[in-house]
């Protein structure tokens, strides 16, 4: 279906509305549910502990990026920070491993260093190419610490020519930079952003003539960030003797802005002609082939799109036709995660590039579909045999009015739209940066193809492609701490699949049968590559006579039923009121746990039926009698019932009660310590102490009388506010007519970098901080007006008249479990009072703490009783300091608020 953007420009109101309204929802996690169930769910997960038949390589270098797999000579090479590998295909961690180094120089090093560059990542020599160049040699380039070099590889004694090449038209300087290559008849085609301030760039650097894309007077690439390339020889059988043809694939800056919402980057694929010269006059040393497209990869109910292109894999058919172009789509928004996996035939591609084309008639008006003349020949087209027979054998003889019209129309209309108009796979919360395909025939003589996909956090999901969709048949973790998987292969040959990482390469098997125990756990994988043979599940590759196995990939349910397999048999021996948990493990994420009473389902698990039901098993909730019975947990997927375990379980009265429980010795423990469960003889699990016995009903503990309790102790709450507030107002009096002193926080304000000094030491903090309250003697002048101002000598702080409040030093316990108490303040001199008043001017009705405003906490600050105070103050303030001589070892406040005293 063809779209232009002008129709696209032409939305409703209503339809910007619903799209703004699929981007919140996208950004809030998806709760919207894919169209067809693409959003997939692994059947079996797998973590790296259980990986089986895995072999890994690791070095002292890092970044194993680039892979060469050669299924001839059974090698695989991979590139990496600094060096590069010779590996045996069939077990890369043998030790027959060759390695060739090759380190940038250290003032090479020096002078990355002075171009801004991170001297952990980027000043390094990173292996960006890495291919067969003829039958005795390979050919590499490494960004060389931001100065590209490329060199040869003598294959047979794997050693790097000693005359390297320049390599900043062939390599880019960055390791992560968008980079696609090919090496085509000895030709090098490359795709990429070459240096630092150059615009990106489709080139053919060897042998002369050399091309590159046109930059004015409309640059082909918008900031185009490259992901693959794939040579297509659409020249084999072609009867219009057409050329070989190069896509590249990438995702670039849109061109199609227009008034309305529009995505700011879309994916791309362009292709040139492999046997482009470029024009004589017009287009000299450009491709005059070039033509660009849309790769359209969306939710159409939703207009939802998928406009970043991460990774491209070609699968290649018997005739050029057949190819099929796999991507890895993700989204705009780098904080949301989500994948979709779309594919793409060549005929939708080619269907495209023979459509309309857009046009943009100057810089600020948007591009719209062309609807004026077409040149002829056909603007973008390859040689074919019909120029042939109109004398034009090569570019260069093309008239100028078509070239000039690729100049300026090098982006087609049409959009090139996924086979079924929709996603393979959509993945929520899921990152895959690459992909590889694998296709295998199956017993019922179809052809499958079997997708491997890496994510950014180390998983590999395998998938298999069954009627338009994908099924992932398990997920495997193939790092212990996550990392991004940085390039995938696949050896047909070696039935393996190479995964190259941040940390080393590992090499898997394509399939694992083994992992299937029973007959519908082998049916239920939809696993291509396994079948059940009767006893076991098996690779269909290792048997010649396949008429006896069982397999059933379109629906994952047929072939199984007259076989038996064991179930689990357990006895469970419990008393009356007892918690039962009923284990049952389910080994597919698919699969729905089902319980049956001796044969009936269990209907309903509400607050009332005495069964609780989650993903580990089935609990019977203070078990009965009559709840005794066989039970039976099946696993349900595909509409079928598997039974895993069975138990028989016994509910009695006489069961003896589990010995009794001694606390600690510690009566201060507040955690006491239990003795370690034991199992009873005819239990599987401890039994709970019997329940406490229930309480007298009491008239005391009606409605009426419980009301009657809390309105009472309200008002004697009231009642102890009221008194509260006249101490306070007192106090405030007491403080403004005595004018014996003043609060200071500033000595404590100054001290500060000590307590921040003191922190550093958590634990230590934590056990002995304290708080020391000084008095110091107030300096009045004769009539009586007190000097306040504070003066410092050698360093201490003296403030006259005021109350400083100082942070002590805490100095580490030798006992951990009781700190020491606060050291004692110096004693004051006594002022008699009537009003019972101290002589630092503080009321003995003031509370002796320092309140912490946010939270509960308070710090006591120890005071000495005057030996002359009446006894009713004096005992207020041992009873407060009784009270509060829990909470002497509170944590310190960091610094205390002026507000808080």
């Amino acid at each position: 279906m063809r779209r232009s953007t002008e129709m696209q420009g032409a939305r409703s109101p209503a339809l910007q509305l619903l799209l703004l309204s699929c981007c919140v929802c996208a950004a809030a996690g998806y709760p919207f549910k894919a169209p067809l169930d693409l959003d997939v769910t692994p059947r079996i997960t797998v973590l790296s502990s259980g990986l089986q038949g895995c072999r890994r390589f690791q070095s002292s270098a890092v970044n194993y990026s680039t892979m060469l797999l050669e299924a001839d000579s059974e090698r695989l090479y991979v590139g990496a920070r600094g060096a590069v590998f010779a590996l045996n295909a069939s077990d890369i961690s043998a030790s027959s491993a060759l390695t060739i180094e090759w380190e940038a120089s250290p003032e090479q090093k020096r002078q990355c260093l002075l171009k801004g560059k991170d001297n952990k990542t980027e000043c390094f020599n990173h292996i960006r190419f890495l291919q067969r160049f003829n039958s005795t040699h390979l050919y590499m380039c490494g960004t060389h610490a931001y100065k590209p070099l490329c060199a040869y590889i003598d294959e047979e004694r794997f050693v790097m020519s000693s005359q390297l090449e320049e390599g900043r038209e062939k390599c880019p300087y960055g390791p992560t930079t968008g980079y696609t290559a090919l090496i085509i008849d000895q030709e090098m085609y490359t795709a990429s952003q070459y240096e630092f301030r150059s615009f990106p760039d489709i080139r053919r650097n060897s042998p002369s003539p050399t091309l590159k894309t046109e930059d004015a007077p409309t640059r082909w690439l918008n900031e185009a960030d490259f992901v693959g390339s794939a040579l297509v020889r659409e020249s084999l059988g072609s009867s219009t003797g057409d050329d070989d043809k190069i896509y590249f694939f990438f995702t670039e800056r849109s061109q199609e802005q227009t008034t309305t919402y529009s995505h700011s980057r879309v994916a791309r694929v362009a292709r040139v002609c492999k046997g482009d010269r470029g024009g004589r006059l017009t287009l000299q040393k450009r491709w005059t082939s070039f033509l660009k497209a849309r790769l359209m990869c969306s939710l159409p109910e939703y207009d939802f799109h998928f406009n970043m292109l991460r990774s491209v894999f070609v699968m290649r058919g018997h005739m050029p036709q057949d190819t099929l172009f796999y991507g890895i789509f993700g989204l705009e928004w780098k904080n949301v995660k989500a994948s979709a996996v779309c594919r793409f035939s060549l005929s939708e591609v080619q269907e495209a590039f023979q459509g309309p084309y857009m046009e943009n008639q100057d810089a600020d008006s948007k591009w719209k579909e062309y609807t004026g003349k077409i040149p002829d020949p056909r603007p973008g087209t390859c040689i074919t045999d019909a120029l042939r027979a109109r004398g034009i054998n090569v570019s260069t003889s093309l008239p100028d009015d078509a070239l000039n019209f690729v100049r300026r129309h090098p982006l087609m209309s049409q959009q090139v739209q996924p086979s079924d108009r929709r996603p393979l796979l959509f993945r929520r919360t899921t990152d895959y940066t690459h992909m590889a395909v694998h296709m295998i025939q199956g017993l019922d003589g179809q052809k499958y193809h079997v997708l491997y996909m890496g994510t950014d956090e180390g998983w590999l999901h395998k998938a298999v492609e069954v009627e338009g969709q994908l099924h992932i048949i398990e997920e495997l973790q193939l790092f212990e701490e996550p990392q991004p998987v940085s390039n995938l292969l696949i050896s047909a040959k070696q039935m393996s699949v190479y995964v190259g990482s941040p940390s080393g390469v590992l090499q898997l098997p394509l399939s694992n049968c083994r992992r299937y125990t029973s007959c519908y756990d082998c049916i239920f994988a939809r696993d291509p590559h396994c079948a059940w043979n009767g006893a076991q599940c098996v690779d269909i590759m290792s048997h010649a006579n396949r008429s006896t196995l069982i397999q059933d990939i379109q629906h994952g349910s047929r072939g199984c039923e007259n076989t038996q397999d064991d179930v689990v048999q357990r006895s469970r021996s419990v008393r009356v009121g007892d918690d039962v948990l009923l284990q049952c493990e389910l080994s597919s994420n698919l699969a729905t746990p089902l319980w049956t009473l001796d044969g009936s389902e269990l209907q309903g698990y509400g607050l009332n039926s005495g069964f609780r039901t989650g993903t580990d098993g089935l609990l019977i909730i203070e078990a009965r009698q009559d709840q005794s019975g066989m039970y039976t947990c099946y696993a349900v997927e595909n509409n079928i019932k598997v039974a895993i375990v069975t138990y028989n379980v016994t509910i009695r009265l006489d069961l003896p009660p589990p010995p009794p429980v001694e606390p600690t010795e510690d009566p201060y423990d507040l955690f006491t310590t239990l003795p370690a469960p034991t199992e009873h003889p005819s239990s599987e699990r401890p039994l709970p102490p019997p329940p406490a016995p229930l309480l007298p009903h009491s008239e005391l503990l009606s409605p009426r009388n419980m009301e009657a309790m809390y309105l009472s102790l309200i008002t004697i709450l009231g009642g102890l506010c009221v008194v509260l507030t006249v101490v306070l107002v007192y106090v405030g009096f007491c403080l403004r007519v005595g004018n014996r002193g003043k609060y200071s926080l500033r000595a404590a304000a100054a001290a500060y970098p000590n307590i921040k000094k003191h922190n550093r030491n958590k634990k230590q903090h934590r056990s002995s901080s304290h708080m020391e309250l000084k008095t110091i003697s107030s300096h009045c002048n004769g009539n009586g007006i007190c000097n306040g101002i504070s003066k410092q000598h050698n360093g201490d702080i003296q403030d006259g008249g005021f109350l400083q409040i100082v942070p002590g030093e805490a100095h580490p316990s030798p006992n951990k479990e009781s700190p020491p108490p606060a050291p004692p303040l110096p004693p004051t001199p006594q002022l008699p009072s009537p009003e019972c008043d101290f002589p630092n001017g503080l009321s003995a009705t003031l509370p002796s703490v320092l309140r912490r405003m946010n939270g509960n906490s308070y710090v006591l600050l120890r005071q000495s009783d005057s030996e002359n105070t009446s006894p009713l103050c004096y005992s207020f303030a041992e009873e407060l300091n009784r009270i509060l001589e829990k909470r002497k070892h509170t944590q310190l406040l960091p610094r205390p608020d002026e507000s808080s005293v």
